[in-house]
């Protein structure tokens, strides 16, 4: 998808969950924001599988960095995020309207947290978001008969924007491609 994206012009961007390295941007410690990551032990040291010391989601640590397959180029967006919605406290709505976007195509991991976030936040702009289903993932009930990720894109379908396929997406490009030439 992202090499179908960039050869159509689409601009692509990049975020990532990190929290500042003296957390002062997770919120009070008595603020759901808080309590979440620091159950999860937001800020706690670890190696890395380099061997490097890290710590738990703090901003440029191994664990927030966009792994290989995945990798900006250097005209690509990338922002840091500290809640789940990448629009919350962050200027991604300035610089999306400064580029004139109306529409924002949604992939990324948990569809029902981070993804659903941003996308209703979106919508909540006048965007219109479309979320390409299979460039989602869903760890909440992934093991259960119906899980998360099919209640977040029936929600979305409902109330917040479109769903569709990379498949779909891709088709649709090139159908622009052949139309603007």
């Amino acid at each position: 998808m992202l090499a179908a994206a960039r050869s159509a012009g689409v601009k692509i961007v990049y975020l990532k969950m990190g929290f500042r390295p003296d957390l002062s941007d997770m919120g009070a410690p008595d603020s759901p924001n808080w309590i979440g990551h620091h159950a999860i032990g937001v800020g706690t040291a670890v190696r890395a599988p380099n061997g490097a010391e890290s710590r738990i989601l703090v901003r440029d640590t191994w664990n927030t960095e966009i792994v290989d397959e995945l990798r900006p180029e250097p005209s690509d967006m990338v922002l840091y995020k500290h809640r789940y919605s990448g629009f919350f406290q962050t200027d991604l709505d300035d610089r999306l309207k400064r580029l004139g976007t109306r529409s924002i195509i949604f992939t990324g991991c948990t569809t029902s947290v981070c993804v659903e976030s941003t996308l209703r936040d979106a919508m909540f702009r006048d965007y219109s978001p479309v979320l390409l289903a299979d460039c989602c993932g869903e760890r909440i009930g992934y093991n259960l008969p119906r899980n998360n990720h099919e209640a977040s894109l029936l929600l979305i379908e409902d109330s917040f924007g479109w769903v569709s396929t990379s498949e779909a997406f891709a088709k649709a490009l090139q159908v622009t491609a052949k139309a603007s030439v």
